[in-house]
């Protein structure tokens, strides 16, 4: 319909009797904006588009008897945004033009209206629509409408978003992989860890060494290039993110340069199909998430960790002198938020606040008002020694919510560097073509409002590891942790 106008004149006039022919809007007399919102809703739009008075004052008449009470397309679990209804088109692959800017309208608008977040995002969202409405009509198959898909929702800075059913973009990246775990360390992409042990002589390379070039092109060029199609909420995720893939290929083989502690040089490296080696679980945790270290040094994982290990590792490590927990890692129940707050109520004296939220307004979307302050209570013995909380990139969302709790604690010092930045329950779509995405539904910050979208949880003590520390087989940050619990 709107495709075939000639004008703006026809334009406004065609969208204004689409809207009439709904019959008449029923005036709501409980359409109010809650008083002290955090967020208002940003009706701007409106006001600053080139469309005629008559349709601005029909779109200002819907909003202000906007309906209220249980709506179809989106419901509101647990308080956080879920979208429901909204057809997916699985049978078209590669949707037209009209699709896939429905594509582009209806993710545009969940974000404008149930994003927390948003004013976070680096561009104005008014702004990014009109720019990415010449890229979706314009995409010419179906890889290039999933890339720009990724592109606009790496716009809103949120490491939880993702591109499920992108087929022809895994098509793209191939279903081989190098079979060593590569990292940054110090800006350089050193391989970390061997994915399969019995494959470490066939990687032909050893930990510590730094791989320049793949395939002829420099791996900044690279990262540069492609940075745009990972969506994450800071640079540090965003590298680990892009880690995963660029040893990734459909030929069997890739060519690389690399600098070892002895020589540089090149090499073709043989690729394994994702079957064969584990690419996003080869941690080395055991089952058992508590243990003690050496000096009477307590250790705990939250990669391993049950409610039920609580009182376990209260018992267990209430005499220790310090103990370490790891979150450079996942939970792996959800939601976590009870596990994180039993363990996080050992470490204090009474009750602490560690954050508030923020959520969306059902009935005025847009509109955001923050929930009371939560806080956890002690009402039994505190653990009087030193914890020291380990997180990185890879702590993200439940693990995030764990280092939050955890820095409540009366003797808790965080160490590392910035976590991924995306803390809150999670908010799917789906898109046409079979698509689907998410983005964090829920808004989290310290209780004097200091967001963690984007920012993350910034350590108290700020270590990364050094190449060098790699090619030694040190961990860093394990040795900072002892050092501070020793002295």
């Amino acid at each position: 319909m709107i495709q075939k106008v000639k004008s703006i004149e026809e334009r406004d006039k065609t969208l204004l009797e689409w809207i009439n022919k709904y019959g008449k809007i029923p005036v709501c007399t409980t359409c109010k904006v809650t008083p002290g919102a955090f967020i208002k809703p940003d009706l701007s739009w409106v006001e600053n588009s080139n469309i005629n008075n008559a349709l601005k004052e029909k779109i200002k008449e819907i909003y202000q008897n906007r309906y209220q009470g249980d709506q179809y397309y989106i419901r509101m679990p647990a308080s956080v945004p879920e979208s429901i209804h909204e057809k997916q088109y699985s049978s078209i692959p590669y949707p037209d033009a009209g699709f896939r800017l429905l594509a582009l309208y209806r993710y545009w608008n969940i974000i404008h209206y149930f994003f927390p977040d948003k004013y976070l995002a680096e561009k104005d969202w008014n702004d990014v629509l009109r720019e990415y409405i010449p890229l979706f009509l314009s995409a010419a198959n179906k890889l290039e409408y999933e890339l720009a898909i990724w592109e606009l929702i790496g716009e809103i800075g949120d490491s939880h978003a993702s591109l499920t059913g992108s087929s022809a973009i895994d098509e793209l990246r191939g279903n081989n992989y190098a079979p060593f775990r590569v990292w940054f360390i110090e800006g350089k992409l050193a391989v970390t860890d061997y994915y399969n042990p019995q494959l470490k002589e066939t990687s032909g390379l050893e930990i510590g060494d730094i791989i320049t070039h793949i395939n002829g092109e420099t791996v900044e060029s690279i990262v540069e290039n492609i940075k745009k199609y990972y969506p994450a909420a800071n640079d540090a995720r965003k590298l680990h993110n892009i880690s995963f893939d660029l040893l990734r290929s459909k030929n069997s083989s890739i060519n690389i340069n690399y600098i070892s502690s002895e020589q540089t040089g090149q090499k073709e490296i043989r690729l394994f199909d994702r079957s064969i080696i584990r690419i996003y679980n080869w941690f080395k945790d055991s089952n058992k998430c508590y243990k003690f270290l050496d000096d009477d040094i307590g250790y705990v994982t939250i990669a391993t960790i049950t409610i039920d290990d609580i009182p376990q590792i209260k018992e267990s490590l209430k005499n220790a002198k310090g103990i370490i927990i790891d979150i450079r890692n996942y939970p792996p129940t959800f939601p976590s938020g009870h596990i994180g707050a039993e363990l996080g109520s050992w470490f204090i004296y009474g009750s602490s606040t560690y954050a508030k939220c923020s959520i969306v307004n059902i009935d005025n979307p847009g509109e955001f008002t923050f929930t009371p302050i939560h806080y956890i209570q002690n009402s039994g013995e505190t653990y009087r020694g030193k914890v020291i909380v380990l997180v990185n990139e890879i702590t993200l969302s439940s693990a995030e919510f764990f280092a939050m709790v955890f820095r409540s604690g009366v003797n808790s010092t965080i160490i590392g560097s910035r976590t991924a930045g995306s803390l809150g329950a999670v908010s799917s779509i789906s898109l046409p073509g079979g698509l689907g995405t998410g983005f964090t539904g829920i808004g989290f910050y310290y209780p004097d409002g200091t967001p963690t979208q984007r920012f993350g949880i910034v350590p108290d003590i700020w270590v990364e590891p050094t190449v060098e520390g790699i090619r030694q087989g040190r961990d860093e940050l394990m040795e900072m942790a002892i050092k501070l619990i020793n002295e």
